[in-house]
């Protein structure tokens, strides 16, 4: 269930993305970020069991796009707006939780695999 209207959350997300130091956000290029309600069940198969989807990045890692990288689709990164909520209580958690969320699925467009962003986490979480 909901918590915000989908506009606030829109909010949320380009204030997160506005966060990104400019430097980063130079490289980032053909990239959509997609909110919707839920993951969709076509991304099961990467779900691991009663695994919690906060977000997903679907595209070529800017590390691994070479000469042949042109004239194709945008990247996506989805943020999932209910399963956001659901973990939760606050308006300032849900503002933290998507600032998380869309620079870990970042994280992956800059090449980056789940055990790293995993242990940068992690290292963030200890000096907090």
């Amino acid at each position: 269930m909901k918590t915000m209207d989908r506009q606030q959350f829109e909010q949320l997300v380009q204030a997160a993305f506005q966060e990104i130091p400019l430097k980063f956000k130079k490289l980032i290029t053909n990239v959509a970020i997609i909110i919707e309600d839920r993951p969709d069940p076509s991304l099961s198969p990467h779900l691991k069991t009663n695994h919690l989807l906060l977000g997903f990045y679907h595209g070529v890692p800017l590390q691994k796009r070479g000469s042949f990288y042109g004239n194709v689709p945008p990247d996506v990164i989805y943020i999932f707006q209910e399963p956001i909520e659901r973990i939760c209580r606050t308006p300032e958690e849900i503002k933290l939780k998507v600032k998380e969320v869309l620079l870990h699925e970042l994280g992956h467009y800059f090449g980056l695999t789940e055990s790293q962003l995993r242990e940068i986490e992690i290292n963030k979480g200890e000096k907090s």
